[in-house]
């Protein structure tokens, strides 16, 4: 998927930072990831224990309670230029999952996206980079579980920087990537210069979640 990452990490700075060029503020920047939380840092309070993965169903519900993010899910593909493409900007508590990837909480690396703003203000995953290893990441999914997944490190990484092996690479368990926009802000492309990515893996099941009627099925 080396295209296509690269081809989202473009995607992503062209395509947001539309609240920044009308605020025109340094004050609403996004957080950013401080040292500590990168994987160079060491673990931290976050654990290795992993729950055994589950068989695939597609995610409807994203739970992050430390940032409150509680955002329905929808599935994405692959534009003409070969990235990712991303939900709606026109709302801002939408979150996007890779459909032809991962389910969240199969085994493998599920990948979930998000605006970090859009014209009217901060959209679902505005505060991604202030996540704190061992914060939680709850997946609520069409067959009735939640994954739960822990955060084992918050990175940031330039749009001509993006390790696409790092962030996309296939996982012997259960994990989780979720991205947006994010390391800084240019007026002058209109843009942010890179992305900020949280890295999780699946650390519990719930076997019932909260789902709109008629919505269980596998």
């Amino acid at each position: 998927m080396s295209t296509r990452s690269k081809g989202w990490g473009v995607a992503a700075a062209a395509c947001l930072g539309l609240w920044m060029i009308h605020n025109g503020s340094a004050q609403v920047t996004p957080p950013v990831p401080s040292a500590a939380q990168a994987f160079a840092a060491g673990p931290s309070v976050h654990t290795d224990a992993a729950a055994d993965p589950l068989p695939p169903s597609d995610p409807v519900r994203l739970r992050i309670p430390e940032i409150d993010v509680d955002a329905p899910v929808t599935g994405l593909g692959i534009g003409r230029d070969g990235a990712l493409d991303v939900p709606t900007a026109a709302d801002r508590n939408l979150a996007g999952w890779y459909e032809d990837g991962t389910r969240p909480g199969a085994k493998g690396t599920a990948i979930v996206a998000g605006h970090v703003d859009n014209a009217d203000g901060p959209a679902v995953f505005y505060a991604l980079g202030a996540l704190k290893k061992g914060d939680r990441v709850e997946v609520d999914r069409r067959d009735g579980r939640t994954a739960v997944f822990t955060i084992d490190a918050v990175e940031v990484y330039e749009n001509d920087a993006f390790p696409d092996a790092k962030v996309y690479g296939q996982a012997d368990r259960a994990e989780i990537r979720v991205i947006t926009c994010g390391g800084g802000f240019s007026k002058k492309s209109g843009g942010y210069l890179g992305n900020v990515v949280a890295f999780g893996h699946l650390i519990g099941v719930r076997p019932e979640a909260s789902l709109p009627a008629g919505s269980r099925t596998a």
